[in-house]
């Protein structure tokens, strides 16, 4: 079954304010435009907020760790530093390649922040802020976070540039190595709540966070989570010292800019799901929101991510993909028995 607890509203909302003005046959089509137009710019606010105040964050942690300044001057602790940077990057012309494909190659990095944010749609916020309510909403999300692989091979193969597509097949053969133990931790969260459907995944840890049922699932989740979003130590599209800036090596100022905006995106999505399937999402004390809860959480694992790249350096390929061969993929399965045999 197929649900919409927040676009209802709005659809409920605006049809009885628009009822006495407009014909019926015109009404219900309008009121649900409209709230598909509501949903989709209250969604919008969240991540772009989101991502535009951990950019500033990030700048600033980082320069504390590094002992420099950071963003200081534009606004006030260079709260503005980041629309400043903004504005220049989108002033800028947007140069593609002649020896890159140009229809792929324009056409990857916005279908790439297209999928991610679609994830959000199927997210619940609330028990009630959701987009889309399925039973197979887990499924669905994780389907659309598997095309991340091939987008940002699109990327750098139709660029032309060896470096862009070296950086590409590199990022694609981590991220496929750490979406198997991904999905075999997600099939446990399943197990564990005896549902796909992200509702009924929250309402599981009323009495208990599966973060304390499963940590050992917990910690390959997270641990494969950096490795998807491409996070530090598994940075691996971007290596100045053998790739140049990797598959980003052809990409003019407006994309660039766009690129960065899609890490916090991403990064908001996956701190969103690890409060979601761990921290049991917005359950808390009603003396707060069941908004803020969740915001609380994903703040404070986004903070965390921000942290481990403040202090870890990138490590090697080969590394790379033994933790995630070797030791990663053993450990979910491990997991998945041990909730099986215990809690099934």
């Amino acid at each position: 079954m197929i649900s919409s607890p927040a676009i209802s509203g709005y659809f409920s909302y605006i049809e009885g304010f628009l009822a006495p003005y407009m014909p019926d046959p015109y009404l219900s089509v309008l009121s649900l435009l409209l709230g598909l137009v509501v949903f989709a710019i209250l969604l919008s606010i969240i991540f772009s907020i989101f991502a535009y105040l951990f950019g500033w964050f990030e700048r600033k942690l980082m320069a504390r760790a590094q002992s420099r300044h950071g963003p200081t001057y534009v606004g006030k602790w260079g709260i503005l530093q980041n629309l400043a940077d903004l504005v220049k990057l989108i002033a800028k012309e947007n140069i593609i390649p002649d020896s890159s494909d140009k229809t792929l190659f324009r056409a990857s990095i916005p279908a790439l922040l297209a999928v991610t944010v679609l994830t959000l749609v199927f997210i619940p916020f609330t028990g009630s802020f959701v987009g889309i309510s399925t039973g197979v909403s887990l499924i669905l999300i994780f389907m659309l976070l598997s095309l991340t692989p091939l987008l940002v091979f699109l990327a750098g193969w139709t660029s032309g540039n060896k470096f862009g597509s070296i950086a590409a097949q590199r990022s694609v053969v981590m991220m496929l190595s750490y979406e198997i133990p991904l999905v075999l931790v997600v099939a446990a969260i399943a197990l564990l709540s005896s549902s796909f459907n992200m509702l009924d995944i929250v309402n599981a840890q009323s009495s208990y966070w599966f973060v304390l049922l499963m940590p050992l699932g917990f910690v390959v989740f997270f641990i494969a989570l950096l490795g998807e979003l491409e996070r530090p130590p598994f940075d691996f599209r971007e290596a100045d010292s053998e790739l140049i800036a990797g598959w980003l090596t052809d990409v003019s100022a407006p994309y660039y800019g766009l690129v960065l905006f899609l890490d916090y995106v991403r990064m908001f999505v996956g701190s969103l799901l690890v409060a979601i399937l761990f921290f049991g999402g917005w359950l808390g004390p009603s003396i707060i929101p069941d908004f803020v809860w969740l915001m609380i959480k994903v703040v404070i694992i986004a903070t965390v991510i921000i942290f481990i790249r403040a202090t870890t350096v990138r490590m090697k390929i080969d590394r790379l993909l033994r933790l995630g061969w070797l030791y990663l993929m053993p450990l979910s399965v491990v997991n998945l028995l041990i909730t099986f045999a215990i809690f099934v």
